[in-house]
């Protein structure tokens, strides 16, 4: 029976919903029994799975349902048996040196995997997420070794760090500041010499006397060849790749105030397991020797 209080549709004769827009009315149409069943059984559904599974919040905790599942439990019994699987793993890297995990495929593939996850929460913030390193931070992926990229060595580093004050075994080394032994021209004659020997400087004409001034000061750390020192870490200046910052005012200002970077031990932090590890897949990443 039709509301004699409601406005009824001309044209379609059903009421209408008492909304009006600029003049057009909305129908007041049934829903669909379809729709109408389909929400019905959403309901259902819902009341269905906050009795089987925990929902509704208490003061402390929460309702544990009928077939007592927890996503938590289930998320702590499965580390558990990731615990579990890697215990045996973990054993023989602890008990192997850096070479034989290297020298077994299986335990290898382990630390690669291993070390790559370490590295992301340890080492990316300084090296970058790809190892690519930054300006005063190594790139781990080419041929370019301050301390040398064998795996021991790179075991060492990693280990104990690079001017690290707390680890009695850290590697030290520090290049002196030469602002107070050499005139300015003197350094200019350095710079453009190392520069010389990847690219062409900016005044060649200095290069002859800047290699005597590089051999009386700067060779008996870098090398005569300028190929660098791994056990004092002193950087190969004869290529193209370069740490601190590249050009000959670069060179200049490290030789007037250098900056030695610092690199923390890792062993005490993190356990001789998973530096082994990180040793692993750094040497993996292609620039190890």
């Amino acid at each position: 029976m039709v509301d004699k209080h409601k406005h009824v549709d001309e044209v379609s004769g059903i009421e209408t919903t008492g909304h009006e827009w600029d003049g057009i009315r909305e129908l007041d149409n049934p829903m669909p029994r379809w729709w109408v069943y389909t929400f019905y059984t959403t309901i259902i559904w819902a009341i269905g799975y906050a009795m089987a599974y925990p929902s509704w919040p208490l003061l402390t905790d929460t309702t544990k349902g009928v077939l007592g599942y927890s996503s938590r439990a289930q998320v702590s019994a499965d580390l558990a048996d990731a615990k579990a699987a890697m215990a045996g793993y973990n054993e023989r890297i602890a008990a192997s040196t850096v070479e034989e995990i290297i020298a077994d495929p299986q335990l290898q593939q382990f630390a690669i995997s291993a070390g790559a996850s370490a590295f992301k929460v340890d080492c990316a913030p300084c090296h970058g997420s790809g190892a690519a390193g930054a300006k005063g931070f190594p790139n781990l992926n080419d041929d370019d070794w301050l301390w040398g990229g064998k795996p021991e060595e790179i075991y060492q580093t990693i280990a104990h760090g690079i001017r690290y004050s707390r680890d009695p075994e850290t590697r030290v080394s520090e290049m002196p500041a030469f602002a107070d032994m050499l005139t300015s021209e003197q350094m200019r004659q350095a710079a453009a010499f190392v520069v010389s020997l990847s690219a062409t400087p900016s005044k060649p004409e200095l290069v002859d006397k800047g290699k005597q001034v590089f051999a009386e000061n700067c060779a008996s750390c870098h090398g005569d060849d300028a190929n660098g020192n791994r056990e004092m870490g002193a950087p190969n200046l004869a290529d193209s790749i370069w740490l601190k910052g590249k050009g000959e005012q670069a060179v200049i200002n490290q030789m007037k105030a250098p900056k030695n970077g610092v690199m923390p031990a890792w062993s005490a932090r993190i356990g001789d397991t998973t530096v082994k590890e990180l040793a692993v897949f750094v040497h993996s990443l292609g620039g190890g020797e």
